[in-house]
This record gives C-alpha cells, structure tokens and sequence, in this order.
C-alpha cells in the first residue's frame, strides 16, 4: 500500500505517458513466421511477404495506440533479428555474404542469416541472458562502415502516417561493437570496440535520417552497459554520447538499458549530453533506483522507467510500482513509464488461453496485459492513486489470490527437498573408475559417433498430435504412429552406421514443454509463443507451484527404442536449469529452491531409465550460460545452485551408466570451471559456427572428460561436405585426444528436413570411420 497518496501528484506528474521498447513480431496467429517460411520455399513472393510485414507492423501499432501508449516503437520489427538489421543498418555485411547481398538485398539478408548450400552464416548465440538468439557481427580491422537508414526511416514513415508519435529503437553502437566477435582469419585478441570512431558517424548519418523522416526522438539501447565494463570501455561510452549529443541535426536521444543496473556506466550516461535515459526497475535492476540517487538524478532530462517486468508473465504489483515512480519524480525532469525492457520476450496475448485453470489466469499477464498496465501505471502517476481506484482493488486481489492458493505449496515436495543431502548430489564414484566401467560396458570404437538426440519433426508426425488433441484419433493410434517413427530412426541410424543411438522424441512437442506438461507445478499454454531465433518460435511453460513428477516421463519410448537395437540407445531429458530458464519461473521463491524441485523429479526419471536398461541418459543443459547473471558478482551463488541441481538429477546412477550432457549458442569461456563441476561422463557442443573454439577453451582449462564438439551447424538449410566435416574432425583433435573425443552434431534435428538430414550424417559417420582409420594403433 503506498504511504501516501502525496507521493503520486496530478501536479507533480502531469505529463507522464506509457510507452514501451519493443512488441511480439509475429502476429496473433504466427503470420510472419509462415509468411517467411514460405517465401523460402518459393510458395511466397517477395511483395506478399513485405505486405504481410507491414500489415503486422501497422496492426501492432494501432493496438498499442487504442490500448493508450502514447509513443509506439519502431524499428523493433525484424524478418529474422534485430542485430542482423543493425548489421545492415551500418552496412556490416561479411565479404562471403556480399555478392549475395548485391543480387537481391532480401535472400542476402537470409543468407547472412541461415547460410546457403556453399556459404556459411553469422554465428549465433544468446542475447544476454535470455532466450532469444541474435546474429554475431564479424568485424575486423579492415571494416568498413556505411549507413543504410532505409528500413528504420521507412518503419517511422508507416507509423507517421497513422497519426501516432512514434520513436525509433536502435541498437546502440557500444552494445552493437561489444556483441561482436573477429571476423574469421582476423586475430582473436581483436577488439571490435576500436572501430568505434569509425562508426559514430554512421550513427550520425542515421539518426539524421530519422530526423528527417520526422522522428523527434530516437532510442539507443545499450544493455550490454549493464554488465561488467572495464574503465576503458566506460571512457568509450562517454566518448560515444559525448559525440552523438554533440551533433546538431540529431532528435533527441533516450539512452535504454535493461535486465540489470546500470552500475558504473549510470555516472557516465548521467553527465553525457543525450536527452534522456530509460533504466530497468525490476528485479536485480531495482537497484538503479538508489543508484539514480546516489548520482543526483537527471535533472533537465527524461527518465523512462521500466516498472512492469518484460520478462516474466506474472501480473505486476501496482502499488509497489508507483511507490518507485513517486520516488522517480524527484529525480528527472519527466517520468514516463514504460515495460523493462521489449516485450519480445513474452507471448502476445493472455486473454487467449482457455484452458489455463480461471484462478490462475488471474495471476497471468502476456504482452497486450502489461500494456494495460504501462498504461495504468502512466495515468495513476499523472492523475494520483484515485484516478485508479478500480485497477488497484482488482490488482491487490488478484495479488493475494496468488500468494495464499494451495496451488502453490505442495508440503510433500519441500519435505524431500529440504532432506537433500550433499552426497544426494555427488557421484559415488570418481571420473576416472565411471570411464574404465563405461568403456567395457559399451564397447563402443574411438571417436564413437551420437547425435544430440530430436530427429526431424514432420508434417505427419505434427497432424497426428493435432488430431490427437482434436480427439480425430485415438490414443492407440497415436502410439502407433509414434512407433513407427521411432522404427524408421532407430532403422536409419543403423544403416548409417552410428554407435549410440536415440529415439528421435517423435513424441515430443518442444523439450521443456514435454516435461512440463508432465510435472505437477507446471502449466502449458496453447498460444503463448515466442521468439528463440529467426521462425522458431517456442511455447515457455508457466511455473506456478511446486514440482514433482507423478510418473514416468520417457521410459516407455526410450525402451521400446532400445527392444529394436543391440547398439546403445540414450534416455533424453532435460535439465533442471534449462527447465526453469526456458520457462516463465516463479517470482515468489529463489530459484535455486525451484530448481532443487525439478532436480529431484528428473531424478527419478533418470534412476527409472536405467532400472529399466537404459546405459546411457543424456540431460541437457543449454541454458547453464545464458541464465549466468549479467555481473561476475552474483556468478558464484548462481553456479553454485545450478551445478548442484544437474548433480541432483544424475548422482544416483551407478558407475557404468554413462551420464551426458548438451550445451549449446552460448559463449561458455565464462563457464569452464562450473562445466567440470557439473560432473558428467561426456559432454557434447556447438562448435561448427565458432570454428572448434570451444574445443580449445576447454583444452586450455583441462577439462578431463569426453567431449562431443559439434561437426554439423543444424541451424543452417546447408548440408556439409565429407571434407568440411572431416577438416573439423581433424581440427578437433588437435584440442582433445582421439579417446576421449565424441563427432556429433551441433544441436538437436528436429528443425532441419529429412532431405538435410540424411546426407549430413551419413557424410559425419563416413568422415569420423575415416578419421578412425587415420589414429595410431593401439595395443
């Protein structure tokens, strides 16, 4: 409850107004990603998919418009990513690319996306610590930089024309140079960050356009300012604000950060000569607040404040929030409110999930639901707490319904959990014994050949879920399509000849979602999509309460998969951390006690597959960088928790039974020490995009364990030669020796055709027999 209502004035905040940093891209129903998807398979034109882009764009707008956001985004649109469309905004476009880019901008856009049959794409990895995937700008000492405002000024111009205020979002240029990585053949201890004079005045140029174009104000996002800077970067921000507010045909610069305190760049960002600053409330980013004080506030400036999380689907507290607002009126010139940071980052619309249980639905806020609240929260500010009396009766009911459902609590969960004991989490066993057991057990040759586990998930295999759920066919049936596809798997592996099988998880619609919908705690939507990368869209479970798994999960498929078999077939599951950072978590508990809970569940899955014959269980953990907090301070308590959690799920097996890992389109450097700790047999990696570097870093750390750095980049349409795969093979080995190497893939195929499919692993079996025949002999 706030203080007093004192604290919000209609005369102390009169000219608040709700905006936001970024919308959903895909449309009510996924239009754009079928629109895409079916421009690459030449069932669309180019006119019909831009149409179809614009035809989002305006709607998004106009609803953000009618729902009372005063200033709509643009330039947060993207076909594919938004560091891409900076990449091209400043004219990065990688040699290999160009000539494809020359021909026709669009198919070189996705070339530099996707690849094509003879060249490779960006890297991809991890935008921060969330979910979503962006494209690595390749730059090297040789960069050139040019403006190409077209796509930016013509969104502005599209939204001008229907009468809205309207501000640009950018990608910043220190954030911008500090995502990017050497340009292959240039030498790794470049730093892209020189380029920086080369590129502000791009950046000029731009936001000349913009003004032109009629945009009185552009924002310039520079999260990467939240995480650890080294002085010299901070001097390179100062540097880099100091010039652009020094320009005289410019809009107005709002500065945005987000998903944590700005720290020690706020200072600098402070005294810069830019028009304004919009800073993340929430979470660990409440600590701007006091940090925004300690530094004298913004006077003269604009303060956009981010109080409604954008990260999560948990309704806001309202009254807590305009407790921080109250506060911020003192410290800037204008306070306007706005969602954290964009909200790409959760799905579109709650009001459209019939089937979640009415009480919690109550609890639940999607991107359309925390508008409202931007919105709510910009007039209570503007107008005082009885402008919104309703809203604030409805908010704290729905607030208390949360925080006493027996939804929530389940006491026989955290009894186990809290029995939890050190050695609960601990191996019996060291490597060095597990290893010679494993070895005999499996009688597998060197360089053994897996693969991470999903095989290609067809149109047949997606109709039969569909018709399940649609009640068109029975169970029976189900089951039996799903046997089948495991057959034609398991067949075609052995044919292809390689020497740890899995099932294909035919079964499986994404691999949190499935367990999720398994575990009690959980609950699935039916349209809460959102963006991992490019088209591939994902539907994050909700963790509302306490976790524990009623029965098995996997062991019927992974057994009967094995009964077609002599060859070694591995259980699949996922981790505890990746099933909480690709989930909407809790916010009313630590996360290391949610994680502790899936652990636990998982657990018994594990101990099942192996009661039931199953000698190697892989748990994958994709996520363990991504969810590593933005600043070195908070590493330690996180690994801590996180590493205990994948040795909660597997220390219980005995020696023989070999444990995998899987990791993927993260920077792991960061993480060497927690990826010893986390104590698994064999741990497989994207390596194809960055060229075997981790294979490198980990050699330097001295990791002691099988590795399976991946040989197939399966985010890409291109199927690699036998020569491409056996020069990684080879690069490979010069970081881990041939007996502990494993070939595989970069990441799971579900995604990826079985046209694509079936060359590339029969050249990764083909190139790994050859690289076998070409080791030493051995006694």
């Amino acid at each position: 409850m706030l203080a007093k209502e004192s604290l919000v004035t209609k005369s102390a905040a009169a000219a608040a107004r709700a905006t936001v940093y970024g919308y959903p891209r895909q449309g009510p129903n996924r239009e754009l990603k079928k629109a895409i998807e079916g421009y690459w398979k030449g069932r669309v034109g180019a006119p019909e998919l831009r149409r179809t882009a614009a035809e989002l764009r305006a709607a998004t707008w106009r609803q953000l418009a009618e729902a009372g956001i005063h200033e709509v985004p643009t330039g947060d649109f993207s076909y594919y990513d938004h560091v891409l469309d900076t990449s091209v905004m400043v004219g990065s476009v990688p040699g290999r690319h160009r000539e494809a880019v020359a021909a026709d901008v669009l198919d070189g856009y996705f070339a530099m996306a996707r690849g094509t049959q003879d060249v490779a794409p960006l890297e991809m990895t991890k935008w921060f610590d969330t979910n979503y995937h962006y494209l690595v700008p390749e730059l090297g000492p040789d960069s050139v930089f040019a403006a190409d405002s077209s796509k930016q000024v013509g969104e502005l111009k599209e939204a001008l024309a229907l009468g809205l205020a309207a501000r640009p979002v950018l990608v910043g240029p220190v954030t911008y140079l500090l995502l990017a990585k050497p340009a292959p053949g240039v030498a790794a201890d470049f730093e892209p960050l020189t380029l920086l004079d080369r590129l502000l005045p791009v950046y000029a140029q731009v936001l000349a356009d913009l003004r032109a174009a009629g945009a009185q104000w552009v924002q310039l996002d520079e999260p990467a300012l939240v995480q650890d800077r080294t002085p010299a970067e901070l001097n390179a921000v100062a540097r880099a604000y100091r010039e652009l507010g020094a320009l005289t045909d410019r809009p107005k610069l709002l500065v945005g950060s987000y998903f944590d305190r700005l720290g020690e760049a706020l200072p600098v960002l402070a005294k810069a000569p830019v028009d304004g600053l919009a800073l993340d409330f929430t979470g660990p980013a409440a600590a701007n607040l006091d940090d925004l004080a300690a530094v004298g506030g913004l006077p003269g400036k604009r303060l956009v404040a981010g109080v409604v999380d954008g990260r999560n689907v948990w309704i806001n507290d309202l009254e807590k929030s305009l407790s921080t607002l109250g506060t911020l009126l003192g410290l800037a010139d204008r306070v306007d409110v706005a969602a954290s940071c964009s909200l790409l980052h959760v799905p579109l619309d709650a009001a459209a999930e019939r089937g979640i249980e009415p009480q919690i639905a109550r609890w639940l806020a999607f991107a359309r639901q925390k508008t409202a609240e931007v919105v709510t929260l910009a007039r209570g500010l503007s107008g005082g707490t009885g402008a919104i009396t309703a809203e604030l009766a409805a908010n704290r009911a729905d607030l208390a319904s949360r925080a006493g459902s027996a939804i929530t609590r389940d006491p026989a969960v955290r009894a186990r959990t809290v029995a939890v004991t050190e050695a609960d989490a601990r191996r019996a066993q060291p490597y060095a014994e597990r290893a010679a057991a494993q070895r005999a057990h499996l009688n597998l040759p060197p360089l053994p050949t897996t693969t991470i586990g999903s095989f290609p998930q067809t149109g047949e295999l997606r109709t039969a879920r569909a018709d399940l759920r649609a009640g068109r066919i029975g169970t029976a049936a189900y089951e039996e399509r799903i046997e089948a596809e495991i057959r034609e798997v398991v067949s075609f592996q052995e044919k292809t000849g390689i020497d740890v099988l899995v099932h294909g998880e035919p079964e499986r619609n994404d691999m949190v979602q499935y367990f999720a919908e398994q575990l009690t705690g959980y609950l699935a939507t039916q349209h809460g999509w959102v963006q991992s990368y490019g088209t591939r869209y994902v539907r994050p479970p909700v963790l509302a309460g306490d976790i524990s798994r009623p029965e098995p999960m996997t062991v019927r498929w992974t057994t009967y998969a094995q009964s077609l078999t002599d060859r070694p077939v591995k259980g699949m599951l996922t981790g505890p951390v990746t099933m909480l950072a690709w989930s909407f978590v809790r916010d009313d508990q630590p996360l290391a006690d949610t994680a502790r809970q899936v652990a636990l569940a998982l657990r018994d899955e594990v101990n099942d597959l192996e009661t039931n014959g199953t000698s190697v269980i892989q748990v994958d953990e994709p996520a363990l960088r991504e969810t590593l907090p933005l600043r070195a301070a908070g590493h330690p308590a996180y690994l801590a928790w996180a590493t205990e959690a994948f040795r909660l799920t597997t220390g219980g097996v005995r020696p023989d039974t070999q444990i995998h890992t899987h990791m993927c389109y993260a920077e792991f450097g960061e993480i060497l020490s927690a990826i010893d700790d986390l104590d698994a047999d064999v741990i497989s990696l994207e390596a194809a995009r960055s060229h075997m570097q981790v294979a490198d870093e980990l050699a330097a750390a001295g990791y002691p364990r099988e590795v399976g750095p991946g040989v197939y980049d399966i985010h890409s349409p291109r199927v690699p030669s036998e020569d491409e795969t056996a020069r990684l093979i080879t690069r490979a080995l010069r970081s881990v020796p041939a007996d502990r190497l494993w070939i595989n893939p970069d990441c799971g195929l579900k995604t990826r055709g079985w046209a694509e499919v079936r060359p590339a692993l029969e050249r990764m079996t083909a190139a790994a027999r050859a690289a076998r025949q070409q080791l030493p002999a051995t006694d």
